[in-house]
């Protein structure tokens, strides 16, 4: 178990890592981040990614179907969607819904130079620092 800063310096030891923040989908607002940031503000750059969260967070086609004894994520607890991968011609930028005891309304966005990055690395190693990550 890791709390918030252990977590999200964890992410930056990823090859080609430039920035992680972890974010509350709800508010936009960033519960802690270290690193460089897209655009050069954090502030701006957590509010942005919330948004493409909330987006995907909240529509019905994203969302995980039934599983095999017909519970939805939502009623197991667990955050509408696994992850969301934005890819651009110089970065990815990985965002992994937490699970949390709460309303999991909380993601961890890495930023990766594309170059140095290794998306399946960083995907795999995200899914597990949100499993270890303890909130409240």
């Amino acid at each position: 178990m890791q709390g918030i800063d252990e977590c999200l310096l964890e992410a930056m030891r990823l090859p080609g890592a430039r920035g992680a923040a972890l974010v509350d989908w709800t508010s936009g607002l960033a519960l802690g981040a270290v690193g460089e940031s897209p655009g050069g503000d954090q502030e701006a750059a957590a509010a942005e990614a919330a948004e493409l969260a909330r987006l995907a967070a909240e529509q019905r086609a994203f969302a995980a179907g039934p599983d095999d004894t017909g519970a939805t994520a939502e009623q197991e607890g667990l955050p509408p969607v696994e992850d969301l991968i934005l890819s651009n011609r110089d970065s990815y930028h990985v965002l992994r819904f937490v699970a949390t005891s709460f309303d999991s309304s909380v993601f961890l966005h890495l930023w990766l130079a594309r170059a140095e990055g290794n998306l399946a690395l960083a995907r795999i190693r995200l899914g597990e620092m949100a499993g270890r990550l303890v909130l409240g």
